[in-house]
């Protein structure tokens, strides 16, 4: 996962928020450029691609399918370019978005969920030239809300975020509101949905995670997700309000929920 760079403040282009209701997302191809990428990448690239079509060939082709080459590659990426666990990880990923019909996500798809305002794609990027999704846990009530919709929210706002990478871009950041966080917000099963999405079906494309203002409460809660996540608690960090308003945004560029 990429490391925290803090660059100068600046304002950056605003993002487009007007979507057609029946708008699909596609996630925009980078250029590629790996540090541990081996001189022999494309090769290894065409030989995943040979071992789909011929162990699996009822996977879907074209984009994040089974010959989708940039697909290929960031798995490879992801497995240190290990051609039989890119092609086990990507095999999983390609029937998961089958069977989880990510590809008929839509806003309209989403609508009703999406009114809860728990969770959103920011319109500006973030000073690091970061898409950024945001999710206020205060709006977030397990008990009341079905957990299907909520994974559904949750894909779907993925989808959108990296569809706004920008050129030569490759991870998202997270913000957590926690201001007004309480028991009955605490969510362990989306947690560990959530976790599982990221890492074997959107692997390394989470830069960075932000607990803003965590109250005592979240404390436990807190104890327990580092357990699920690991090695991964690391690309975790708290912080308050302010300290987001100054390091990670301008005043014109400031997620709406932190403008007050």
């Amino acid at each position: 996962m990429a490391l925290f760079r803090v660059k100068p403040t600046t304002t950056l282009p605003r993002l487009s928020s007007t979507i057609s209701l029946r708008t699909k997302f596609v996630v925009r191809s980078c250029n590629l450029q790996f540090q541990s990428q081996p001189n022999d990448s494309q090769k290894l690239v065409l030989e995943v691609k040979e071992r789909l079509e011929k162990d699996h060939y009822s996977l879907p082709v074209g984009r994040n399918g089974r010959d989708d080459e940039d697909m290929i590659q960031w798995f490879l990426k992801d497995r240190k370019f290990d051609v039989e666990e890119a092609v086990s990880k990507l095999t999983k990923a390609i029937r998961w978005r089958q069977d989880f019909e990510v590809s008929e996500l839509t806003e309209e798809a989403i609508k009703d969920i999406s009114q809860t305002e728990k969770a959103y794609v920011h319109d500006f990027l973030d000073i690091n030239n970061r898409p950024v999704l945001v999710v206020e846990a205060s709006k977030h009530f397990p008990k009341e809300q079905d957990p299907a919709d909520d994974q559904r929210l949750c894909v779907f706002l993925i989808e959108k975020a990296l569809s706004k990478l920008p050129t030569g871009e490759e991870q998202i950041l997270a913000i957590f509101d926690l201001r007004g966080f309480g028991p009955e917000n605490a969510d362990f099963k989306f947690l560990a949905f959530l976790f599982n999405v990221f890492y074997n079906y959107y692997p390394n494309r989470l830069s960075q995670v932000l607990f803003v203002d965590a109250p005592a409460v979240f404390k436990p809660f807190w104890r327990l997700m580092k357990k699920l996540l690991k090695s991964h608690a690391s690309q975790v960090k708290f912080c308050s309000a302010e300290t987001l308003k100054k390091e990670y945004f301008t005043d014109e560029t400031l997620p709406p929920n932190f403008r007050d």
